[in-house]
């Protein structure tokens, strides 16, 4: 199967699919081994301590592959300042940034007229528009369905997809609830040119900062195991159901305000969970598609079984 697309040949890989952000969790190993199976990997630049963090990392997954790694840069985290690392990874010649969760125009100002790809996560349509008109060069689109930070509207990836590909000229990528080779045909079928999977990628062996009672939650979680939560902030973001979840939607109903959800949506109260498994003294992202997660395989491994399934459904539909 030919699995060129606009995506493919904008970034440089060989298959459309594209590692999420992943905050405190996609670093070197992850990226590494996602764009050496073929797809684009990404490190994340705002869970990093600083710009020299950042350099390390990036020159640090160059030494385990010369295929293209993206770095993602989450600028919505309540004002912290994100220009020096844009700094970094111009300084280092990094072939692709990603920008989710806030205003992309600073980003794309600082990167216009270098050779950096620039991509966009969006959730809605008008956002896909004004991103084509800074001068993205492809478009993200997470639907309802994802996890981490989502759209204020809840509209899924499939009606979200095809309403902005028609709506944009620049290429399209799906995300949300894709996280199997069904996922990826539907994706190109809905005029995606490429899929970007968050949550699938955490449940792999080379995502080592990931706790084991994480990964393990996800292989055991079906498709109403996740909540939406910070919805009273105008920031929806969804995570595994566990107690310190239940907690937070109970103290919404007071609507308390940032101050009053603070310690509960810290990234400390994250990384409780990821890093050391504190299952019920944190939180953690995941998707939808964590119901569709039966196992935690090798990256490379993932790739065939997805590629696999996903001729399968193309030799169908051509019979």
């Amino acid at each position: 199967m030919n699995w060129e697309t606009r995506v493919t040949d904008l970034l440089g890989i060989t298959y459309p699919i594209i590692q999420g952000g992943l905050a405190h969790l996609a670093y070197a190993d992850l990226a590494a081994a996602v764009s050496k199976a073929g797809g684009l990997g990404q490190i994340t630049a705002m869970s990093m301590d600083g710009p020299e963090h950042l350099t390390k990392e990036i020159r640090r997954v160059k030494t385990m592959t010369e295929k293209p790694v993206g770095v993602n840069f989450a600028i919505g985290q309540h004002g912290r300042p994100f220009e020096h690392m844009v700094e970094a990874a111009i300084k280092e010649e990094v072939p692709v940034i990603s920008v989710t969760g806030g205003n992309p125009k600073p980003v794309l100002e600082m990167v216009e007229g270098t050779s950096i790809k620039k991509l966009v996560l969006v959730a809605a349509r008008r956002q896909a528009e004004k991103a084509e008109e800074l001068g993205a060069d492809a478009v993200m689109v997470v639907g309802h369905e994802g996890g981490g930070h989502i759209g204020r509207d809840d509209i899924g990836t499939f009606v979200l997809t095809p309403q902005v590909v028609d709506a944009v000229s620049i290429p399209v990528i799906a995300s949300g609830g894709i996280g199997d080779g069904r996922g990826l045909m539907a994706a190109l079928s809905l005029g995606a040119e490429g899929i970007e999977m968050g949550t699938r990628f955490i449940a792999t062996k080379e995502c080592i900062h990931a706790h084991e009672k994480y990964k393990q939650a996800l292989v055991e979680a079906d498709e109403m195991s996740t909540a939406v939560i910070k919805k009273t902030l105008k920031a929806p973001a969804r995570a595994l159901k566990n107690k310190w979840t239940d907690e937070i939607l109970q103290l919404e109903t007071g609507n308390p305000g940032y101050e009053g959800l603070k310690s509960f949506i810290s990234g400390e109260a994250n990384k409780r969970y990821i890093y050391q498994g504190e299952i019920d003294n944190g939180f953690a992202w995941a998707g939808q598609v964590a119901g569709r997660i039966k196992d935690v395989p090798s990256v490379q491994a993932l790739f065939t079984s997805m590629l696999s399934e996903a001729e399968e459904i193309r030799n169908k539909w051509s019979q």
